[in-house]
């Protein structure tokens, strides 16, 4: 069993996925081919917002959003410790510093009710992050940051095709950011990524930042990066585009199976009414946790850990550990995600919530005995 069966995504889409490689090949323009202002055109559309900008990864989208917002050493940004490493990552590398706050314990989503506090004069953003794929409470943060004249960037890196209130994630604030690499929901077959905004003046300063800042050729306008997405990987995801629906109503049917099987018998994290989720992931809460992974991987069922570490307790960010947000620490310690993906069988879901129930029980009995 695979954690994320990509070759079978791959058989799927064989066809359109090779045609598409094979049209690059043929033209030959890596850089900015035709292929990539189509994909931005197509995901513009899909999720609503007036502008895309693809970019190199979704850290790139992440680092050129705030190089476009003009946030650098002073400045303060709000975001949850409990995510991967890049969303406070591009925060220190412009010298601003990332402020954490706590998150909500049933979703692991940025926590609304606690930012006021820890808003500052210098602070300029925010940026909660899409955990596992569901949005977080995006109309409670805008607001928030409205009174205080802040910018919100949505990371979106596990949640493109998710809905908050009727509308898609990627369009939820002034600016998201996503992710294609290969396990995200919609991935490509390397790094990739896209910035989606409304306003024009922004996404033309994303655009002349992912080419070194240029204006037009070799006249550079402002700071920027190497920051532009193959043309193959674009092409990769336009090929994927045509059964990503059908994916997304695939997830929901996998989450919707451990959800019935799991219930009353092992805790999972929370999914609000108002929302969908893209299930990038699909984590579970559990003691005793590297004894029940043990138990799985026995018997060849793979898991992972998002996050086993929260940021501001991380070598590298303990200096900007200003609080101790002990929701985000007592996830870490529990949180599990099994194997998630269109592609999962019914028959592999019950394996898998077989063991991890046995294992769960199991646990406990299991440890008193290793230390006996």
């Amino acid at each position: 069993m695979d954690f994320i069966d990509l070759k079978s995504q791959y058989l799927a889409s064989r066809d359109q996925i090779n045609a598409r490689i094979h049209a690059v090949l043929d033209h030959g323009q890596y850089i900015l081919g035709p292929e990539v202002a189509e994909l931005e055109q197509r995901l513009a559309q899909y999720t609503g917002a007036r502008h895309c900008v693809t970019v190199a990864s979704g850290t790139e989208a992440l680092l050129m959003s705030l190089m476009a917002l003009g946030i650098g050493p002073g400045d303060e940004v709000i975001t949850t410790p409990f995510t991967f490493i890049a969303t406070a990552e591009v925060v220190v590398l412009l010298g601003a510093t990332p402020v954490f706050v706590d998150v909500d314990r049933a979703t692991g989503n940025l926590a609304p009710a606690l930012i006021a506090a820890h808003i500052t004069p210098r602070t300029r953003a925010i940026i909660p992050v899409s955990l596992y794929g569901q949005p977080a409470d995006m109309d409670d943060i805008n607001a928030i940051a409205a009174r205080h004249g802040l910018s919100v960037i949505e990371d979106a890196a596990q949640s493109f095709g998710a809905t908050y209130r009727g509308k898609k994630s990627g369009n939820l604030s002034k600016l998201a950011c996503t992710s294609f690499f290969p396990s995200k929901p919609l991935g490509c077959y390397g790094d990739g990524g896209a910035v989606f905004a409304d306003d024009s003046t922004l996404a033309q300063a994303l655009r002349e930042i992912r080419v070194h800042g240029q204006s037009r050729r070799y006249v550079h306008t402002r700071l920027g990066v190497g920051g532009r997405m193959d043309t193959l990987q674009c092409a990769v995801v336009l090929a994927k585009l045509g059964n990503f629906d059908w994916e997304l109503d695939q997830r929901q049917r996998v989450a919707a199976r451990y959800d019935a099987l799991l219930a009353g018998r092992v805790p999972t994290m929370v999914r609000r009414a108002d929302r969908t989720s893209a299930h990038a992931q699909y984590t579970v809460l559990v003691e005793w946790r590297e004894a029940v992974q043990q138990a799985l991987h026995d018997v060849g069922i793979p898991t992972a850990v998002h996050y086993p570490v929260p940021i501001h307790q991380q070598p590298a960010y303990r200096q900007f550990a200003t609080t101790a947000c002990p929701v985000a620490c007592d996830l870490a310690n529990r949180v599990l995600s099994l194997p998630m993906g269109p592609y999962l069988s019914d028959a592999e879901i019950d394996r898998v919530c077989a063991v991890l129930i046995d294992a769960t029980a199991d646990a406990p009995a299991g440890i008193a005995a290793a230390q006996a």
